[in-house]
């Protein structure tokens, strides 16, 4: 069972963790009730360790359950649906995480591309599976778009750090990692797929790091 395809915005501003910041701002709200501007804007500051950690966080929540909806597509689990709701609801974390610092419509614009990205690889991996080779083309073809085109909306939103072919190489790595791991978990080449997603887990850490690097230089003044 895939969750059904829906019309996606074809564009998203960059990822931030709102969770993180609507977690430190609320705990600090009765210390700082009475305080003067001054005091309020110094505890309105995240810890740079903290946003470090809570990027990987999430897109270590991504890949991971990236893979466990590999894992139930290829055994025809019982549990295949609800998997591909959870990963769906990491694209929102990861969309509801851009709000406080670029608007809601650019968060809802991110969760959009991010479940386009999902909801294409859910046809990669349905076709590769049926060996439809027409269907894993067009699909596959489709996904490398969609990549391009989360790699064109983060550069724009910050070119300095971000430059446009580095994140798209990121990007297509990316895809390209999951591809493989799919396929062998497919074919069950159980130890290379093993394989497969500690280099995804690996390189999806340092493409967190490229993004919370880069937000820190952009807004040096969010940030303790």
């Amino acid at each position: 069972m895939n969750p059904s395809r829906s019309r996606m915005t074809p564009m998203a501003r960059v990822l931030l963790v709102a969770a993180l910041v609507a977690g430190i701002v609320g705990a600090s709200l009765a210390v700082t009730a009475t305080a003067g501007p001054e005091a309020q804007a110094k505890a309105d500051k995240v810890s740079k360790l903290e946003f470090h950690d809570a990027m990987r966080k999430l897109w270590e929540d991504h890949v991971t359950w990236t893979r466990l909806y590999i894992v139930s597509a290829a055994a025809d689990l019982p549990d295949q649906g609800l998997v591909a709701e959870r990963l769906l609801r990491n694209q929102t974390d990861i969309g509801n995480a851009v709000k406080p610092f670029y608007g809601d419509e650019a968060g809802e614009q991110l969760t959009a591309l991010l479940e386009e990205h999902i909801l294409i690889a859910t046809e990669v991996i349905d076709a590769a599976k049926a060996g439809d080779q027409a269907a894993f083309e067009d699909a596959n073809d489709r996904w490398y778009v969609n990549a391009d085109e989360i790699a064109l909306f983060l550069s724009s939103a910050n070119p300095k750090n971000w430059p446009l072919e580095e994140v798209q190489a990121g990007m297509k790595m990316h895809l390209d990692l999951t591809l493989q791991e799919a396929s062998n978990r497919l074919q069950g080449n159980f130890e290379a797929d093993i394989q497969d997603y500690d280099a995804v887990h690996d390189h999806i850490l340092g493409l967190a790091d490229l993004l919370s690097d880069g937000i820190m230089r952009q807004f040096p003044s969010r940030f303790n």
